[in-house]
């Protein structure tokens, strides 16, 4: 059930990392997914190292912090991926 969550999670944050982002990212759904994940993790682990992964109620830092997170990897996952496949973007 972890990797089901974790999955609907990456899936969520990505799409929401996509709205945030400025332009139009050109990579597809499922690696919007795989790269949400990935920011949750890097969240996770900030929040970890911060000291604030676990508290009472509801852990808006952690939260939060894996939100920018998925930013960062969505934004430097696109670039990569318009750089692997030799797409020239749009204006």
């Amino acid at each position: 059930m972890g990797w089901l969550w974790a999955i609907i999670v990456g899936f969520v944050l990505g799409l929401i990392a996509k709205a945030i982002l400025p332009g139009k990212q050109e990579i597809p759904l499922w690696l919007t997914t795989v790269f949400g994940i990935l920011g949750s993790v890097l969240g996770n682990a900030i929040a970890t190292w911060m000291g604030v992964n676990e508290t009472k109620g509801i852990d808006w830092t952690r939260h939060l912090l894996q939100l920018i997170g998925a930013v960062v990897v969505v934004g430097l996952g696109d670039m990569l991926w318009v750089s692997i496949k030799g797409g020239r973007r749009r204006a």
